[in-house]
């Protein structure tokens, strides 16, 4: 499994959700796990995805994400699960 950590983050409106689960279903990429909240108008969300099937690279998959997060006025970031680990050991 290639278990890929994305977080999307910035003001709230409409289509964010949408937007980027459209993304990931057109390009094979599994959520495994989905999180969001909206905290007094800002939006924030974290999926665990694999992307073992995703037949693009992973930095294509990134610079598109992060220009689609351009687009809605948010920021959407992507690391890998293994390096989101080591960054966020005690």
């Amino acid at each position: 499994m290639n278990r890929t950590i994305i977080t999307v983050v910035g003001k709230d409106t409409v289509g964010i959700i949408a937007r980027v689960c459209a993304y990931l279903a057109d390009n094979n990429v599994n959520i495994l796990d989905i999180t969001q909240t909206i905290v007094q108008g800002y939006f924030n969300m974290m999926m665990i995805v694999d992307m073992e099937k995703m037949e693009k690279p992973f930095e294509q998959a990134v610079n598109e994400l992060d220009e689609i997060g351009k687009e809605l006025g948010v920021q959407i970031k992507c690391q890998r699960e293994e390096i989101f680990n080591k960054m966020h050991r005690i």
